[in-house]
């Protein structure tokens, strides 16, 4: 009898979960919330079966955004207790990274996007204030009247600050590889370090920006470009952190440690990401147009 109950394959076959069905929930309500919140700030009215839910616009998209940060939280906990359980197999480990690989495939078409709209407007600047309905551009590519971030302050020193990174984040891999504790430690501490730096650097590049996202298709191409980045950079330091928590913990060992080398390959594809960034939207887009500050 106990026989009929024994394993004899590698998979894991996990328990009844309650995380996808409430975190589908918490996803519902937050967009509800988020589209009754922007519907107000319009003077809209937002109904959903005849309940107009403008009143309750942001604590509506608190609580979905409450109840989404729980379900990752508790999910990921369950994972991380399924694997100090032994149930990470060789297969379960090599699915969790075609499931890691697959997410950031995902990712890059959602930067692909922003791509193809910042290229599709600087490249065909008629067009685009065509379609716009609006004579923004002046047929040029920085539109005219708009002065540009100086690539080489800034942005550049961005730029090294991410390569850097890229650099610690990898000791820290190697570290651990080695069962070096101690520089695990040191590389994933800089390397959250230097993930604030960045993120402050670029808050108060953009609090500085000599153009608005309203302003014109350069200002909203180029916030919508570089701000979801800035927030997968963010999303990345979160993660960062979360495995310098377990490392201080005693978690991760040479051998099993899918945890770590999962943001290990987030950040370098955030490293990437910028790097394409950088000479597209800061260095080619802006080559020939005036450079705000320039002349101060």
């Amino acid at each position: 009898m106990a026989d009929a109950h024994t394993k004899h394959h590698d998979y894991h076959i996990i328990d009844p979960s309650p995380w996808p069905a409430l975190g589908s929930l918490g996803a519902l309500i937050t967009a509800l919330g988020g589209i009754a919140w922007m519907r107000s700030m319009n003077g809209d009215v937002f109904r959903l079966f005849g309940v107009n839910l403008a009143g309750a616009n942001f604590w509506l998209f608190l609580i979905g955004m409450l109840v989404v940060l729980y379900v990752m939280y508790a999910w990921w906990s369950d994972t991380i207790k399924e694997a100090h359980e032994g149930h990470h197999t060789k297969v379960v480990s090599i699915h969790l990274r075609y499931g890691m690989i697959m997410f950031i495939a995902s990712e890059v078409m959602f930067f692909v996007a922003w791509f193809w709209a910042f290229f599709d407007a600087s490249l065909f600047a008629n067009e685009a204030a065509q379609v716009a309905r609006v004579e923004f551009t002046g047929g040029q590519w920085p539109p005219k009247g708009i002065e540009v971030i100086d690539p080489l302050h800034l942005p550049l020193y961005n730029t090294i600050i991410l390569l850097l990174s890229g650099t610690t984040v990898t000791w820290a891999h190697h570290a651990l590889l080695e069962n070096d504790r101690k520089g695990l430690i040191w590389g994933l501490a800089l390397t959250i370090a230097l993930g604030v730096l960045f993120t402050s650097v670029q808050a108060y590049e953009y609090a500085h920006a000599p153009f608005a996202f309203k302003d014109s298709i350069y200002g909203a191409t180029f916030f919508m470009a570089t701000g979801f980045h800035g927030f997968h950079v963010l999303v990345g330091t979160i993660f960062l952190i979360v495995c310098l928590l377990r490392a201080l913990a005693g978690d991760f060992t040479p051998k099993q440690h899918f945890g770590f080398e999962a943001a290990a390959w987030y950040w370098h594809f955030v490293d990437v990401v910028w790097l394409f960034l950088f000479f597209c939207v800061y260095v080619w887009a802006s080559w020939g147009a005036p450079i705000h500050g320039a002349g101060h």
